[in-house]
């Protein structure tokens, strides 16, 4: 097939009748419902971008000679890094960063997974086949465009139990109930598949950051990826933050809300041929650092948060000009904080990829430090953004009328005039100040600040990983040398 237009991506979600279930009510078309239509159909627009902009968006198959997503590229040289940089930064823009899985994000995963696949052939009863397996599936899903959901870890129940053997139900979280000569069969939930019940597919992986401790939890470790309308998986979505207003109240809501759902899985079957990991702890824990996985896939997210920042600074920049605050100094130091922010953030990915190296899978892999410590920082420096959207538009953000008003006939006028900025009318004003509402007050806005402040796990336990796997000796070296050399210049030290 090679590259999917929109239609084509509309067309395969009509046809799987996935099981999706929202506000009580089972959804009969996902592409129709008016929870899900307008994320589909923006969706549907990135995949016409492919089209639109083929030079940028698009490579030639190494198995087929067909043009296929270029975020599926097995990079080779640093030339395909930031070929592949730059179709991030296509679709990113389409939604101004604000579609926080993009199908290139697990598109990258897949790549990984399938050139790093004899990591799957260690151990877990499969052997050579995992392996195979996981080749396959990149080959399948690149040529054939899929779009993938994915979803890794338990439920929130007890956390204080270290392992899911010890909840109280330990039923709960999807597991291994029994193995067949067809394949597993899964029982439980997982959470949280984000654009859940709107992609082809959906792939299960264990957590990047969360270890289980020994093997005790093996029958709650296992990776495979299978169609989203296989027969006892469902979807169940949280409310949706679309709330069937027109795009112009709401420009981010009425666009892009991925939706997040709990995964059910009641007697599924897994066929052998989807499975890439069976009842491994050891396997799981090592999966996304060993096959570089996890590198790749920051380098997508590094890549949307520069282009979520410059979109904000924008928003911000513009909310000054409209109001005619921008000559006031402490208005300027809080838009230099997110100029700061964006140079910060450019700087970790320029270095990433000036700095990669090919791997011992053949593939050009950026430099992980600088992208680490960006993926660190970014969350909490996403909140600080949110927060200066919110202190600069003040009680402009509140006093928001909406489109009908300014088309009625009997308030329109006074609308107009009352909302009216420095150097602009009401209506644009209006427009301007509901995207920064729906950027940092909105219910959609709210999801996104909690939802890159846990993009890649807890942040603590993110920062201890950080810590704990950084290179301390330099620099500890570094402070006992000056030491010594001071006890020699005292005389001390011979």
């Amino acid at each position: 097939m090679g590259a999917r237009t929109g239609k084509e991506y509309i067309d395969g979600i009509k046809k799987r009748k996935t099981e999706v279930w929202i506000h009580g009510e089972k959804v009969e078309d996902v592409t129709t419902h008016p929870a899900f239509k307008n994320v589909v159909e923006s969706v549907a627009g990135l995949y016409d971008l492919q089209h639109e902009k083929p030079e940028k968006m698009l490579y030639t198959s190494p198995t087929s000679g067909k043009k296929v997503g270029l975020s599926f590229i097995a990079p080779k040289t640093k030339e395909d890094l930031f070929k592949r940089r730059e179709m991030h930064t296509e679709w990113a823009t389409f939604s101004g960063g604000m579609m926080g899985r993009s199908p290139d994000y697990l598109n990258t995963s897949i790549m990984a997974f399938g050139t790093a696949s004899q990591f799957f052939a260690q151990e877990g009863g499969g052997s050579d086949q995992f392996a195979k397996n996981a080749a396959k599936y990149y080959e399948y899903a690149r040529e054939n465009d899929i779009s993938l959901t994915h979803t890794l870890i338990h439920p929130q129940v007890n956390r204080s139990m270290l392992t899911q053997s010890e909840q109280k139900d330990p039923f709960l979280s999807a597991r291994i109930t029994r193995k067949t000569q067809d394949g597993i069969v899964v029982n439980g939930c997982r959470l949280l598949a984000t654009l859940g019940g709107i992609t082809d597919e959906l792939v299960v992986f264990p957590s990047t950051i969360n270890r289980t401790p020994g093997t005790i939890d093996d029958p709650f470790a296992f990776a495979f990826a299978i169609p989203n309308n296989t027969p006892g998986l469902k979807f169940l979505s949280r409310e949706s933050f679309d709330y069937g207003k027109n795009k112009w109240d709401h420009p981010l809501g009425g666009r892009f809300d991925e939706s997040d759902a709990i995964i059910s899985f009641e007697d599924v079957l897994v066929p052998w041929e989807r499975v890439f990991v069976c009842e491994s702890t050891n396997i799981c824990n090592r999966t996304y650092a060993e096959t570089n996985a996890v590198i790749h896939m920051t380098h997508q997210v590094i890549c949307k948060n520069v282009v979520k920042t410059e979109f904000i600074l924008g928003v911000v920049i513009s909310m000054m000009e409209a109001i005619g605050i921008d000559q006031f100094m402490h208005v300027k130091e809080k838009a230099s904080e997110i100029m700061v922010i964006l140079e910060v953030m450019r700087s970790h990915l320029y270095k990433s990829e000036h700095n990669a190296k090919i791997d011992q899978y053949g593939n050009m892999t950026p430099d992980f430090e600088p992208l680490n410590a960006a993926r660190n920082w970014f969350p909490k420096m996403y909140q600080r953004m949110n927060e200066i959207i919110k202190i600069l538009g003040a009680s402009g953000l509140m006093a928001l009328p909406t489109e009908a008003d300014f088309s009625n006939t009997d308030v329109g006028p006074l609308v107009h005039r009352y909302t009216q900025g420095a150097n602009m009318n009401g209506e644009e004003k209006v427009q301007l100040f509901r995207l920064a509402w729906d950027i940092s007050i909105s219910a959609f806005g709210n999801r996104q600040a909690l939802y890159e402040y846990y993009f890649f796990g807890d942040p603590v336990r993110m920062s201890n990983a950080y810590y704990d796997g950084f290179d301390k000796k330099p620099y500890k070296d570094m402070v006992t040398n000056f030491l010594n050399k001071a006890k020699k210049e005292a005389g001390i030290l011979s």
